[in-house]
């Protein structure tokens, strides 16, 4: 504890790094309340109780289905009909989007190879990609909003304009396109002048701000009548704490693929044994390498069966993807982010390139000769690592359904308990710690994560 202690007052001793970490928080600040601004159109007051009144209309499955898993992304401004309620989502689709297009056009692939030119005009491209997003996203907002939260017909003290006017729609796709843009340059802000990555920590943000209250919802059914009683949130916390340590193993875990480097005395038959002094003997493929990508790709599928129960509502088996806890929901969402697993981690990781490079710089794999053999190797064993990491994401991913009912009693909590929340949580926080790392360590500092033999090694 002592140690944990004096590792803050050595953050807090560095001007920069103090700086960078108070102008995040503040960024982050500004984004909590822009979250709370409704628009223009629509009375907060009513909104404020809009969940309540569709569960007491028996909504509560679909309130906690696609919709509501949504809302969990935005920090709830998604179901508060907020300024920001597409919140930073576009700007992760676009960036998706010119991801994979720049596998297919050869302008972006020349973008990629350019260096920080290209980087620039890439953001660009993204940005104005985001607007278009967002131009598709705020009118189908805006119709679950008057049709499926708030109709009309039913609400009609909800809205201070008509629902079905232009006056309606045209301000208020307007402000949720200029309250995304606004989200993503609050994101960009943070990376440039902050500590992290932006747009990572407003998404994270976002969804810890549902955890209190998801927690005090489950502590009170817990306690109340028909609950397990005290006991039994502690076996949840317990539970929840091992699964964050799973995600942090999942996202930290690598197979090692030992290289060696010869020098030109030694490719000369010269004295000098010594390989390249300096150099990683080994070359890091991560388990996961896709990350959360797969579910984001997975969860933007899951969309189209849900619409096709308005082929045939009386279906109670397509009803069933309508509600992220049900069977249906969650077996399709498994075998999607395994499909989608393997696919992202071949267009991402290029085994070619990377046996190029080895060649080029005189690296070699022992008994596995430079070139084609190289890449078929990386392949290879890239194939063998990711069988399991996409297991785990999918059950990762599926956890909160398992979880729902068997002793978690709230739909809200079980959310938390894997799923791309969690890993995002896990993953954006292990990052920032890394950068805060990076700073201590330059002025020799023990990290927040250093390890006993990292310490001593340092001291020798």
């Amino acid at each position: 504890m002592k140690e944990f202690i004096q590792t803050l007052k050595n953050i807090w001793s560095l001007k920069e790094l103090r700086d960078k970490i108070l102008f995040t928080l503040g960024i982050v600040l500004v984004y909590r309340f822009a979250s709370y601004i409704s628009l223009p159109a629509i009375n907060m007051a009513e909104v404020g109780n809009l969940l309540d009144i569709y569960k007491d209309q028996g909504g509560n499955k679909q309130g906690a289905g696609l919709l509501g898993l949504l809302s969990s992304f935005t920090g709830g401004a998604f179901s508060r009909a907020s300024i920001m309620a597409l919140g930073i989502m576009p700007y992760i689709s676009a960036s998706i989007i010119v991801q994979l297009m720049g596998m297919a056009i050869p302008y972006l692939q020349k973008l990629q190879k350019d260096g920080e030119s290209g980087r620039n005009t890439l953001n660009q491209i993204t940005r104005w990609l985001t607007i278009a997003v967002c131009l598709v996203q705020a009118p189908s907002y805006l119709t679950s909003i008057t049709q499926m939260f708030l109709p009309h017909a039913q609400f009609a003290s909800a809205y201070y304009i008509n629902p079905q006017s232009v006056m309606f729609w045209l301000p208020s796709i307007v402000i949720l396109v200029a309250g995304s843009v606004f989200a993503m340059w609050l994101g960009e802000k943070i990376t440039d002048k902050g500590i992290g990555n932006g747009i990572s920590i407003l998404i994270m943000v976002g969804i810890l701000a549902d955890f209190p209250g998801a927690f005090i919802q489950e502590v009170a059914t817990q306690t109340g009548k028909g609950g397990f009683g005290t006991i039994m949130i502690l076996i949840e916390v317990l539970f929840w704490m091992v699964v964050v340590l799973l995600a942090i193993v999942l996202s930290v875990a690598v197979r090692k693929i030992p290289i060696q480097y010869v020098s030109r005395a030694q490719a000369r038959g010269g004295v000098n044994r010594n390989l390249m002094q300096g150099a990683r003997q080994w070359i890091p493929l991560k388990v996961n390498a896709s990350g959360v990508m797969p579910i984001i790709f997975a969860q933007a599928l899951m969309f189209v069966p849900g619409l096709l129960t308005k082929v045939d509502e009386s279906n109670t088996f397509l009803a069933g993807f309508k509600n992220v806890f049900s069977w249906q929901y969650n077996v399709l969402f498994a075998i999607l982010i395994i499909i989608f697993s393997f696919f992202y981690t071949a267009i991402t990781i290029p085994v070619n390139q990377m046996a190029d490079d080895l060649k080029r710089n005189g690296g070699l794999i022992p008994k596995v000769r430079p070139g084609k053999e190289t890449s078929d190797y990386l392949d290879d064993i890239l194939s063998k690592i990711t069988l399991p990491g996409s297991l785990f994401l999918a059950i990762f991913a599926i956890l909160p359904a398992l979880v729902y009912g068997a002793f978690v009693q709230t739909d809200r909590f079980a959310l938390f308990f894997g799923g791309t929340s969690l890993l995002i949580m896990v993953g954006v926080i292990l990052d920032t710690i890394q950068q805060i790392n990076t700073y201590l360590l330059n002025h020799h500092y023990d990290g927040l994560m250093q390890s006993k033999l990292s310490r001593t090694t340092n001291n020798q």
